[in-house]
């Protein structure tokens, strides 16, 4: 069964960076079609992030992020990466890596998430 374990969360001010990690493990293969970051402010619905196609590296953004947060993957650690810049106290949020596997019609394994807060 795969799992997903997301680090690099923590407290910083606006204007500072963080870079998000997150690692699948469990499975001797993991056949990922897509992986991405989806956000949870305390009292919002959740919130999509990024995401990135494994295959072919192609990325999305939600627009509130767009210019600012980079997502990418290491393919043979299984690992993909939310680079966050320019952070914004309204990007304080609980970070949740998520996976679609192939064959899923939606995100499927879900890491248990990582706290973002940022002071103004």
């Amino acid at each position: 069964q795969v799992q997903l374990g997301e680090s690099g969360g923590g407290l910083v001010q606006a204007g500072d960076s963080l870079r998000l990690s997150c690692a699948a493990s469990g499975a001797r293969t993991f056949s990922a079609y897509a992986m991405g970051w989806v956000r949870q402010a305390p009292g919002k619905e959740r919130e999509f992030v990024a995401s990135i196609r494994w295959s072919n590296g192609a990325t999305y953004y939600g627009d509130s992020v767009k210019g600012r947060f980079t997502i990418s993957r290491e393919i043979a650690r299984y690992t993909v990466y939310l680079q966050m810049n320019r952070l914004d106290p309204d990007d304080t949020a609980v970070y949740y890596c998520a996976a679609l596997q192939v064959g899923a019609t939606s995100y499927n394994v879900w890491g248990q998430g990582t706290q973002v807060t940022v002071s103004s």
